[in-house]
């Protein structure tokens, strides 16, 4: 068991890491696994997830809005960007799902961008190569 003293000394570490900029659950595991006491940690992370501040599906919401501001992507490389993360996978499963009609639709103007940008660099097949292997439906 642990005191209410330790529980807010590590409460505040961990709280500091993730307002600084938003975690996922895993990031949160790997930084502080080895610092915090595995106990604490779990109890940490529950009252985090239950006030709020933890929410990995949230989490995946705005780093795809990020993503769709940002970059040109296909949905393998949005796929596998959260899977790096340490998100759960059924999670990422069930974001995609539900917006899939958005993220395809997301991923056919980023294809267009991408052979505008190579064009003038690249064959055809070359492209067409190039976008297989960043995963996007050619």
């Amino acid at each position: 068991m642990y005191t209410i003293e330790e529980f807010d000394r590590e409460k505040t570490k961990v709280f500091k890491y993730i307002i600084y900029k938003k975690r996922t659950e895993n990031e949160i595991r790997k930084k502080f696994g080895k610092d915090i006491e595995e106990n604490i940690l779990e109890d940490i992370i529950e009252y985090l997830k239950e006030a709020g501040y933890i929410n990995d599906y949230d989490y995946i919401e705005r780093q795809v809005r990020e993503y769709m501001a940002l970059k040109n992507m296909s949905i393998k490389e949005i796929e596998y960007k959260l899977y790096q993360k340490g998100i759960n996978s059924k999670l990422i499963e069930k974001y995609i799902q539900e917006n899939r009609e958005e993220l395809e639709e997301f991923e056919q103007k980023s294809m267009k961008n991408l052979i505008a940008k190579k064009s003038n660099q690249m064959q055809d097949d070359e492209i067409k190569a190039y976008l297989y292997r960043k995963g996007y439906k050619i």
